[in-house]
């Protein structure tokens, strides 16, 4: 099997995972807070990531990073998972999976508005017609359809959806020169985030739990969402001779999750989220474009010289 077949499975494995998060959050959070989700889910993840770490030989690379590295890991743990996981799991709390789920996929648009300033990128036409798109569909969505009276279904859930977005984007800005290795640096990320969040919980009397279902699932967010999935995208990236053919895989998972959504939760998917939907990610297909054209380009260069 190729190195590009490799990486096409990787992905497609991490792909069915993103499409069951929404689900899992929503099941989660039927009985528990967004900051009881949190706190479970980061536990679970922390567990999950350090025994990868043991399987693969390489938990001697924790103990291996510079003083400066540790304290990055802190601080970027301030922003995933505490900050960035809280706005997300608040913004399922107050809306529709069906309607929080495909606000949060605008992030991969965001961190290319926040690539100018911070990266030094140039921002092209293709980009602001790419914005004007997604954000149509967003506003379809958060309405619910109904454009003209600009009322949203939730302001307060749609906030914490964009604001999300704006978070993530920042953090794999700030992680472009992060030198430590991926499941390494995630893993401490967690683990010096944990305590925040454990603070917090107590602060807020939130560490009293309910034996039920939504346990379980919190557990499933943090093992799966938080930590197999983005160890399965790292080998898929890793192994791709062509990251953007693996990286369009993507476009698959929102509506596989729609698929979950109206199975398992029951909820009706409203026409204006399909319409919704179908403007985001044809917003986000232009603004990837040209990127992929010029992978596509260079892979062909490396296929003819091999």
């Amino acid at each position: 099997m190729t190195n590009q077949k490799q990486a096409m499975m990787f992905g497609l494995a991490t792909v069915l995972l993103w499409s069951t998060v929404a689900t899992a959050f929503k099941l989660a959070l039927a009985d528990l807070s967004p900051l009881q989700l949190l706190l479970i889910a980061c536990v679970a993840s922390v567990l999950v990531m350090g025994t990868i770490l043991v399987l693969q030989g390489r938990w001697r690379l924790v103990f291996q990073l510079r003083r400066g590295q540790y304290a990055q890991s802190f601080m970027m743990g301030l922003i995933n998972p505490c900050l960035y996981y809280f706005l997300l799991f608040g913004a399922f709390d107050r809306l529709p999976a069906q309607e929080a789920q495909p606000i949060n996929y605008t992030w991969a648009l965001v961190l290319a508005y926040l690539s100018v300033p911070f990266l030094g990128q140039r921002l092209r036409g293709r980009d602001i017609a790419a914005g004007l798109v997604c954000y149509a569909g967003v506003f379809v969505i958060a309405t619910r359809g109904a454009v003209t009276d600009l009322s949203f279904s939730d302001p307060v859930g749609v906030a914490f959806a964009v604001g999300s977005t704006l978070v993530w984007a920042s953090y794999w800005i700030i992680a472009t020169r992060d030198t430590r290795d991926p499941v390494v640096g995630l893993f401490l990320n967690f683990l010096f985030g944990l305590p925040v969040i454990v603070a917090a919980a107590v602060a807020t009397d939130s560490l009293h739990f309910s034996l039920t279902g939504s346990l379980l699932a919190a557990g499933y967010v943090g093992v799966f969402e938080m930590g197999i999935a983005f160890v399965l995208w790292s080998y898929a990236m890793k192994k791709a001779e062509n990251t953007a053919k693996v990286s369009n895989l993507i476009f698959i998972s929102p509506f596989l999750s729609l698929v979950f959504i109206w199975f398992i939760l029951g909820e009706r998917i409203l026409p204006s989220t399909y319409v919704g939907l179908v403007l985001i990610m044809a917003g986000l297909w232009l603004q990837q474009k040209k990127a992929a054209q010029k992978q596509d380009a260079a892979a062909g260069v490396v296929s003819g010289g091999g």
